[in-house]
C-alpha cells in the first residue's frame, strides 16, 4: 500500500524527515511514533500527497504522489489533528458536503451516510448542529466522514488525543472494526496504549529518523528487560547503594527506574541489603519503556 525509500522532507535550511525507509502492508494497521518534530506529521502529509517529497521515493497505492496526488487522494480517508468540521451545518450535511467533494450522488452519499452513522454510533445525532456535539462524538463524524468515498487506505493523525478514555476506548473499538473490513489504517499517536492495542507494526522516529521498526511485542522484547521495578526512597535515606541491581538503571528526580527480567528478585536483593523503599512497584515492560529508552525523557518543543 505504502513504499518509502530514502524519504527526504526539506523547509529551508531545516531537515524534517531525514531518508527514511518504511513499507506499509495491505490490511494492517501500521503506527507512527515519536515525540514532537520527530517528523511524523512530514511523512503523512507525504503519503497524504499534499506535500512533496524532497528526495527519495515514495509510492502510494502503487502510484508517485507528486504526479498522481489527485488519483491517490480519491482514494484515502484522511482523520487531521484538529477537527474541521463545519460547525455552522449539522452531522448530515456534513456527510453530504465531504461526499459531493468526491463527486458522489446525492443518493449514494445518503445511503452511505446512514450506514456511516450507525457504523459510529451517531445514527440519532444526525440532525444535531456539530458545535452541539461532544469531543468524543465529533472524532466519530469526523473517522465517518473519512469513510464515506469508501477508501482503501486511512490515514488519522492522532485519531484520540484530547479524549477522555471512554471515547479514546469507543474510538479503538471502530478502528478495530475498520481494520476487519479490510481498511489499511495508518496512524501516528503519543499513547502508547493505544499503538499497543491498534498497531499490527511501528516505527519509532526522533530526530526525522527512523530508530525502531517491529511489533509492539517485537520492539519490547529487543529493546528492554521483561520486567520494570519503579523505586520510592525518603530523602533521609540518602543514595541507595543499588547501582548493580538489575540490567538497566536510571536515576530519575521522583524516583529510580530498574529493568530487570526478574522484578521480584530485586526486590528481594533490596531487602536483603536492608533498604527498605517508601514505594516499590513491580510490573511488565510496555511500549513506553521503548520509547523512553531510545528517544530519551527529555522534553521537545
Amino acid at each position: 500500500m505504502i513504499e518509502a525509500r530514502g524519504l527526504t522532507k526539506r523547509y529551508g535550511d531545516f531537515t524534517a524527515v531525514d531518508g527514511i525507509d518504511f513499507a506499509v502492508e495491505r490490511g494492517e494497521t501500521f503506527g507512527f511514533l515519536g515525540p514532537n518534530g520527530a517528523g511524523k506529521s512530514s511523512t503523512m502529509r507525504m503519503i497524504g500527497a499534499v506535500s512533496p517529497a524532497s528526495e527519495g521515493t515514495l509510492r502510494v497505492l502503487g502510484s508517485d504522489p507528486e504526479r498522481d496526488g489527485s488519483a491517490i487522494r480519491q482514494r484515502l480517508g484522511v482523520v487531521p489533528q484538529e477537527d474541521n468540521l463545519d460547525l455552522e451545518l449539522d452531522v448530515g450535511e456534513n456527510l453530504l458536503v465531504y461526499g459531493r467533494f468526491f463527486g458522489l450522488p446525492r443518493e449514494e452519499i445518503r445511503r452511505r451516510s446512514a450506514e456511516l452513522l450507525e457504523f459510529v454510533q451517531l445514527t440519532d445525532r444526525r440532525d444535531a448542529r456539530v458545535d452541539s456535539l461532544s469531543g468524543g462524538m465529533k472524532r466519530r463524524l469526523t473517522i465517518a466522514r473519512a469513510l464515506v468515498n469508501t477508501p482503501e487506505l486511512m490515514l488519522l493523525d492522532e485519531p484520540t488525543t484530547g479524549l477522555d478514555p471512554q471515547a479514546r476506548h469507543a474510538l479503538w473499538d471502530r478502528l478495530y472494526r475498520l481494520k476487519q473490513q479490510g481498511v489499511t489504517l495508518v496512524l501516528t499517536t503519543h499513547y502508547m496504549d493505544e499503538a499497543e492495542q491498534l498497531c499490527d507494526r511501528l516505527v519509532i522516529m526522533d530526530q526525522a529518523k527512523i530508530v525502531a521498526e517491529g511489533s509492539p511485542r517485537e520492539l519490547i522484547e529487543r529493546y528492554v528487560e521483561r520486567e520494570v521495578v519503579e523505586l520510592r526512597f525518603g530523602t533521609q535515606n540518602g543514595e541507595p547503594a543499588i547501582d548493580d541491581l538489575g540490567s538497566h538503571l536510571e536515576v530519575l528526580q521522583d524516583r529510580i527506574v530498574i529493568g530487570a527480567d526478574d522484578g521480584d528478585a530485586v526486590v528481594d536483593q533490596l531487602h536483603a541489603r536492608g533498604l527498605h523503599p517508601e514505594t516499590v512497584l513491580v510490573r511488565r515492560s510496555s511500549l513506553e519503556d521503548v520509547f523512553l529508552r531510545l528517544t530519551g525523557r527529555s522534553l521537545n518543543d
